[in-house]
């Protein structure tokens, strides 16, 4: 497993190598609303396929977990990498150790936990499975195309 990453912000793990967006996100109104918006934040309800035709000038879309039990989120982040959207995808809120692996597997490559996580502990949550059988949107390969290879 490679490094878990740092940035400067409330960021705990973070898998890219392009700079950190440190400004503010604004709402998924507001975004739509403004030309010059690069960062957005959704909330539980809010329906992530109103920024579609935004996600080109996007840099960052955060996306709040409230609570552990609230999945919605995981919707909008593979709504948004099957829509193509390669900025940021930064799960914020109630982020668990259970759920870093599913979260990986639907897109999101930044994670600011409500509560810093243990390093060891999500190092074997991102490992947690070797093979898939599903595609997602982290690109993996399943356990049927490798056996076909």
């Amino acid at each position: 497993m490679t490094d878990l990453g740092r940035s400067p912000d409330e960021v705990q793990f973070r898998f890219r190598d392009d700079e950190v967006v440190d400004h503010a996100a604004v709402t998924v109104d507001s975004c739509c609303d403004q030309t010059n918006a690069t960062a957005v934040r959704i909330e539980p309800g809010d329906d992530a396929r109103v920024l579609l035709p935004f996600l080109d000038r996007l840099a960052l879309i955060e996306v709040n977990f409230p609570s552990f039990a609230d999945g919605r989120g995981y919707s909008a982040a593979r709504i948004l990498r099957e829509a193509g959207f390669t900025g940021e995808l930064r799960a914020v809120g109630d982020v668990l150790i259970d759920q870093l692996s599913h979260m990986r597997r639907c897109g999101f490559d930044a994670f600011a936990p409500d509560k810093p996580l243990d390093e060891e502990d999500a190092k074997r949550a991102f490992a947690t499975w070797e093979n898939v059988y599903q595609s997602a949107a982290d690109g993996r390969k399943t356990i049927q195309e490798l056996r076909h290879e």
